[in-house]
C-alpha cells in the first residue's frame, strides 16, 4: 500500500482564546485617536495634567507609548485634541442655532441660552474647560487655542444674532460684544461654580435658563 492519501490533510482550526490562528478582533486604525483621547481625559482628570505622564495615557488606552506619539506628539496635542473633540462642536453647534434663527431673534436667543445652559451643566463636558483653566496661566498657546475655537467663537455667534435682532428692530442698539459677554458670562459662571468649586445647582438647568432670559430681555429688549 501506498502511504499518500487521496484526500487533503484538514489543519486543526484554532481554538476560542487560543494563541495561534488569527485574532477575533482588531482596533480600528480610524478608532485609535478616539481611543487615546478617552484614556488622557480620564488621566488628566485623575491625575491633572502636570502629573499625567504619556507611558500612563497608553498604559489606559492599552498601547504602546510609541502608538501615542503617531498621533499626538506631546501632551499639549493631545489637550488640543480634547478642546477639538470634547468642546468645540458645542461652540459650532451654538453658532448653528444663532445662524439658523430665521426672523425671530428673541426664540433663537432662548434656545441658545437654553442649549448652552443644558450643554456646560453635563460634567463631562466641562471636564476639558476645566483642565484648560488649570494651565492656561502657564499655557498662553492653550489658552489662546481654546479661546478662538471656542469662546470667540460663540461670543462671536451671539453678537452677530444681537445685530440681526438690531435690525429688525427686536433689540435695542447697544454693543452687540457687551451683550453677547453679557449672555453667556453668567452661565460659564455658574458651570465654574459647580464643576470647578463643588457648588452645588439652586435651580435645574431649565429654570436658570428661563431666569437668565427674563433679566435679558428686560435689558436688551426693544
Amino acid at each position: 500500500m501506498t502511504t499518500g492519501s487521496k484526500f487533503p490533510v484538514k489543519r486543526p482550526r484554532a481554538k476560542s482564546g487560543s494563541t495561534s490562528g488569527r485574532p477575533k478582533f482588531r482596533r480600528r486604525a480610524d478608532a485609535r485617536p478616539d481611543e487615546i483621547l478617552d484614556a488622557a481625559l480620564a488621566v488628566f482628570t485623575e491625575k491633572g495634567f502636570d502629573a499625567a505622564r504619556v507611558d500612563d495615557i497608553a498604559m489606559r488606552a492599552g498601547i504602546s507609548k510609541g502608538a501615542v506619539y503617531l498621533y499626538f506628539n506631546s501632551k499639549d496635542a493631545l489637550l488640543r485634541g480634547l478642546i477639538e473633540r470634547e468642546v468645540a462642536p458645542a461652540a459650532h453647534r451654538l453658532r448653528a442655532l444663532a445662524e439658523a434663527g430665521g426672523d425671530d431673534p428673541k426664540s433663537t436667543l432662548t434656545l441658545l441660552v437654553t442649549a448652552a445652559t443644558q450643554l456646560l451643566s453635563d460634567p463631562r463636558m466641562f471636564a476639558t474647560p476645566k483642565l484648560v483653566l488649570s494651565v492656561a496661566p502657564r499655557f498662553k498657546e492653550i489658552a489662546q487655542f481654546y479661546r478662538e475655537r471656542v469662546i470667540d467663537e460663540t461670543i462671536g455667534a451671539i453678537a452677530s444674532l444681537h445685530r440681526r435682532g438690531v435690525e429688525n428692530g427686536a433689540f435695542r442698539d447697544i454693543d452687540s460684544d457687551a451683550v453677547a459677554r453679557m449672555v453667556i458670562g453668567p452661565i460659564l459662571v455658574h458651570a465654574m461654580r459647580k464643576h470647578v468649586l463643588g457648588a452645588k445647582d439652586a435651580a435645574p438647568p431649565d429654570l436658570r435658563a428661563k431666569a437668565h432670559l427674563q433679566i435679558l430681555f428686560e435689558g436688551i429688549a426693544a
